[in-house]
This record gives structure tokens, C-alpha cells and sequence, in this order.
């Protein structure tokens, strides 16, 4: 599979995620933001694949300390002290804020990052393409121009460097190499930005007529279980999620975490694209 969503309709990777998205950035509590961060990852397993995810880990692992680290010092607030430094002091509550704060934006990158791998232009184009036509289009050139200009600025560096003659010798000739290599993405880009607007207005975009796309997508009866088991959750966990963020706070204490019901709810919705990985990965083993 090229994704768990591949062999569904564009919304019901849509639909999931959005969901997903709204209630990591939402429910700031700490089993949450700890559920949170576990179906992103398991997501993102299934969609992008566990290497490219572990590769993700590396900068985003580093961004959740720095997160949890920095928190104390524009908000020092608490009342058990860990340490001190001179007048400064660093509070338990300030620092597993910061923690959470961490794991909900370490969260988010990879619930974005799964949906970049799950919505290409094309679904993208077929889900909003007559409800949003500008928006839709802007977003897809976004998601197509971020990795044609990284894939070119590799090639000018690899010419430059190629050229041995012209080799930079000092910092000063390395940072003028690197500037050129702006200046010619640059460039190229607005070339291609001035092809691209002609070329949209040369096969009608603007004409007002109803867009057509390259494939066909029609709900089907599995798409739409899929889509009622994922509201059913969403309506279930927006209350149990209230409930358990209203009744928990950080400082000045930070409340005591017990046992619950209510954050199974919420488990079962994060291991949605699991369950349907394991059920493509057993019809196809039982194929065999």
C-alpha cells in the first residue's frame, strides 16, 4: 500500500486527521497529549513508513526538550522548586508544562506530516477543487513547489561544487556561493510562477465551470463506516475531553493524574488507521 488511506476516499483521511489535528492542539492535558503523540507516531508509521518516521524523530525528539526546557524561563511559575539560580527559580509545574506543551507540537508535526503523505494534489484538487478552487490550488502548489525547490537547490549546490576550478576558498566565497544559489532559485521560481499562472488560464481554471479530476472518487460503503465510526468518536471524545481538561490544572499545582474511563474513548480513535492497516494486512496474507 502506498498509505493506510490510499484505497479510501480523499475524505476520509481528511476527516481523521482534521479530527486528530483539532484534538492534540485542543486537549492540553497530559494522558491526552501522551495518546496524542502515540497516534501520531503509529500514524505515521502506517502512512509514511517507520523509517521516515524515525527519521522524523530526530528533530522533532530535540524540539520537545527544547520546548520543555525553555518553558521555565518565560514562565516561571509553580510551587515546588527544583533549582535556583541566583534570583531565578525553576518550578516541577513550569517544567511538565513544558513538557506537554512539547508533546502536542511534536504531535501536530507529525499528524501534518502524515497528511502530506495521505493528501497529494490530486486528492486534495478532488475534495476542494469546486469548493475552494483558489485556496486548493494555492495549497497544492505549496505542497508540490517545498520539495521541487529543495530536490533543485541540491542540483545547483552539486554543479557548484562540481566545478572545481571555481572551488570557494574562504568563508566569504562559501556564503557567496550559497547567495547565488538563492538568487537562481529565486529566478527559477518566478519563471516557473508566471508559466504556471499562464498555463492555468490557458485550460480554463477561472471560467467558473465545474472542475473535473484525474480519478474518479465515489464514496463507497466502506468509506462511509469509516466516517461514521471516526464522528462517533469525535462526538464521544469532545466531551470526555472537556471534562478531563476542565477538571485538570497545572499550577499552581499540578493536579494528581488517576485511572479513567474516558481515555479509552480516545485510544480507540487514535488506533483507527492502525486497526485499517491490520485489515488490509490480513486480507492480503489470507490472498496468499
Amino acid at each position: 500500500m502506498e498509505n493506510v488511506f490510499s484505497t479510501y476516499h480523499p475524505a476520509v483521511a481528511f476527516v481523521f486527521l482534521a479530527c486528530a489535528l483539532v484534538f492534540s492542539m485542543a486537549a492540553m492535558q497530559p494522558v491526552y497529549v501522551l495518546i496524542s503523540f502515540a497516534g501520531a507516531f503509529a500514524t505515521s508509521c502506517v502512512t509514511r513508513g517507520f523509517g521516515r518516521t524515525a527519521r522524523s524523530l530526530l528533530w522533532i525528539v530535540p524540539m520537545w526538550l527544547i520546548v520543555t526546557v525553555a518553558n521555565p524561563l518565560f514562565s516561571a511559575m509553580g510551587s515546588t522548586e527544583v533549582f535556583r539560580f541566583g534570583l531565578f527559580a525553576v518550578y516541577a509545574e513550569s517544567l511538565f508544562y513544558g513538557a506537554c506543551s512539547g508533546g502536542m507540537l511534536a504531535s501536530v508535526f507529525l499528524w501534518f506530516s502524515s497528511y502530506s503523505a495521505c493528501m497529494n494534489s490530486d486528492r486534495s484538487l478532488a475534495l476542494f477543487g469546486n469548493v475552494a478552487p483558489v485556496v486548493t490550488l494555492m495549497i497544492t502548489q505549496v505542497m508540490r513547489l517545498v520539495p521541487q525547490f529543495l530536490s533543485r537547490g541540491r542540483s545547483i549546490a552539486l554543479i557548484q561544487d562540481a566545478a572545481s576550478a571555481a572551488a570557494p576558498r574562504t568563508k566569504g566565497q562559501m556564503r557567496d556561493d550559497r547567495l547565488r544559489i538563492v538568487s537562481i532559485l529565486m529566478g527559477w521560481g518566478m519563471e516557473d510562477g508566471i508559466e504556471r499562472s499562464s498555463a492555468m488560464r490557458a485550460r480554463g481554471y477561472d471560467c467558473g465551470a465545474r472542475r473535473t479530476t484525474y480519478k474518479r472518487y465515489r464514496l463507497a460503503a466502506s468509506d462511509m463506516a469509516v466516517l461514521a465510526v471516526v464522528a462517533l468518536f469525535a462526538a464521544i471524545n469532545a466531551v470526555l475531553a472537556y471534562i478531563a481538561c476542565s477538571q485538570y490544572q497545572f499550577y499552581p499545582t499540578a493536579s494528581v493524574l488517576v485511572a479513567w474511563w474516558g481515555y479509552v474513548p480516545y485510544a480507540l480513535m487514535m488506533l483507527i488507521p492502525v486497526v485499517l492497516y491490520a485489515k488490509e494486512w490480513w486480507l492480503w496474507r489470507s490472498l496468499r
